[in-house]
């Protein structure tokens, strides 16, 4: 596995260390303090993070209250801008870098750990600079009123998931966290009412740890990572209309289903014995479907030809033709994870400037046009790597095992009847089949013909 993923990193020109003019600029920065800004006092707001267990690149923290027969939404993201000089080696370093990587054995972080793991991480009792979306919803969990602002803000305590699942459950979570859930679940209906759409399918993860195996598992989220996405939704349905009102900006974008796709996926839930209403729209179709029935798994795999063609617009005085995400049903911007994602920081601060009245800075303007080919080249590359982390995996896993037979479900055709994709529960690996009229959506018995770890290849054969 370390060679193979050393070598796959090599492939990738994955980078390692950073470079020393970068580290030094890190130190310097923290050392002096956050760029000066005039922020808003937001340290007595009882805020919470919500993350993996163990994580400490936290760029989000949030506190919920009830207003009237609504709610009231804070959202505080950490401003990296606060800490990253335009133009200087970090800046530089994020651009190349552009996302943060993960692999089983380690994070490629965007920014230096001294600084997303420190200093510009909202860990709990550390004051932090922070970007504080104020969000008022009506009783429908409906935006009435959206503010954004710099601010100091205080984190009271680090959660993770699986803990905040089990206090909202046994009824033990804070007034605040047992929120979420109801404006969660509120937030859900909206998207559904939106036309919305939502992939609901179980995550290959790697499990390791020093002294064990590797492992691969499959993983459903939990619903508190549901309706924790939804507050960062709504936050980011907020930034892309507040910059779409200002004319100047960058987008999430995701065009309309075509069509052809969308009858071709009503014609496989008929031949997959899956039932689609009358008048019922994809999403909803979609979002009723359990990835652990085969036929219902094999729909899912289909369903994502819905998905293609995502893109980062930047505009600038005018605003783009097709601002829409598809998926969301909405105009949409990624402004909460700026710790991970290059182009979050340059979305905030567009939006604190915009909010304040005031032109957004030149440094911010200067790069929106590079934004969308950098988020591109560094979305590909993150792909491509977490691609070949699994297929890695994959290949060790099975390396041994060539002409064993396995239970499998056809979730995936390919053109003229030259196989597909089969899925196996035990070990949960996805891998292409070889064979002609193979059943999607049934199971099927299969032989494994290949395991090539130099090639991380995995191949199957109808048994």
């Amino acid at each position: 596995m370390r060679e193979g993923l050393t070598a796959l990193r090599a492939e990738l020109d994955i980078p390692t260390e950073f470079p020393a003019a970068v580290l030094a600029e890190a130190a310097e920065r923290i050392r002096t303090g956050p760029l000066p800004v005039e922020r808003r006092d937001a340290t007595d707001v009882p805020f919470v993070t919500i993350d993996p267990e163990g994580s400490k690149d936290l760029d989000q923290a949030v506190h919920l209250e009830r207003r009237g027969a609504g709610f009231r939404v804070r959202y505080a993201i950490a401003d990296v801008a606060a800490w990253v000089t335009p133009g200087g080696a970090i800046d530089a370093e994020a651009r190349r870098r552009v996302v943060t990587l993960y692999a089983p054995d380690r994070r490629t972080p965007l920014h230096p750990p001294e600084l997303s793991e420190g200093a510009a991480s909202l860990l709990p009792d550390q004051d932090a600079p922070a970007v504080l979306w104020t969000i008022d919803l009506d009783a429908d969990g409906l935006p009435q009123h959206v503010d954004v602002a710099a601010a100091t803000v205080r984190s009271r305590a680090q959660l993770t998931y699986d803990g905040v699942q089990r206090s909202i459950d046994d009824g033990t979570a804070d007034p605040s966290l047992a929120l979420l859930r109801d404006i969660g679940l509120l937030r859900e209906q909206a998207e559904r009412d939106r036309g919305g759409i939502t992939l609901p399918s179980p995550e290959q993860v790697v499990e390791h740890d020093a002294d064990g195996p590797w492992v691969l598992r499959s993983r459903a989220t939990l619903p508190v990572e549901d309706w924790n996405a939804q507050i960062s939704l709504l936050t980011g349905m907020s930034a892309a209309q507040l910059m779409l009102d200002a004319k100047v900006g960058v987008l999430r974008t995701l065009p309309a289903a075509q069509d052809r796709d969308v009858q071709r996926l009503r014609r496989a839930a008929l031949a997959l014995g899956v039932a689609w209403p009358e008048g019922a729209a994809p999403g909803e179709v979609i979002r009723g479907l359990d990835a652990g029935i085969p036929a219902q798994a094999a729909l899912l795999t289909e369903a994502t030809s819905l998905l293609r063609g995502a893109a980062y617009v930047a505009f600038d005085g005018e605003v783009p033709a097709a601002p829409l995400h598809a998926a969301i049903a909405a105009p949409y911007a990624h402004a909460t994870a700026p710790l991970r994602r290059l182009v979050d920081r340059f979305a905030e601060a567009t939006c604190v400037a915009i909010a304040a009245g005031r032109e957004p800075d030149a440094w911010v303007r200067e790069a929106l046009p590079q934004l969308p080919e950098l988020m591109a080249g560094g979305d590909r590359r993150a792909s491509a790597y977490e691609r070949g982390c699994l297929d890695l995996v994959e290949a060790v896993l099975l390396r041994d095992r060539v002409g064993e037979t396995f239970e499998g479900v056809v979730v995936d055709l390919a053109d003229k009847d030259r196989g597909g994709v089969v899925q196996l529960a035990d070990p949960v690996v996805r891998a292409k089949v070889d064979g002609a009229g193979l059943p999607l959506g049934q199971r099927v018995r299969v032989r494994l013909t290949e395991a090539s770890v130099a090639d991380r290849t995995v191949r199957f054969a109808v048994d």
